[in-house]
């Protein structure tokens, strides 16, 4: 069960900042650049111009485009 403290706790990678990630760096995941290139379709983009992203940019490019598209949250 979750407590208090838990649904306050600002140190999730759901919360932090993609630039603050220890593996920001990393190649970005499967799962991202599929998603990444769904999105970049879906935006009228050219989903290889995300190719080599980290884990980092590839979140924050994810987060603007779904709120292009209508995708994100």
């Amino acid at each position: 069960m979750a407590t208090p403290q838990d649904q306050t706790d600002t140190t999730s990678n759901a919360q932090k900042d993609p630039d603050n990630w220890t593996t920001g760096d990393e190649e970005m995941t499967g799962a991202q650049r599929s998603y990444l290139h769904t999105l970049a379709q879906e935006a009228g983009e050219d989903p290889a111009q995300y190719d080599g992203l980290s884990k980092a940019e590839a979140s924050k490019k994810i987060d603007e485009l779904q709120a292009e598209t209508g995708r994100g949250a």
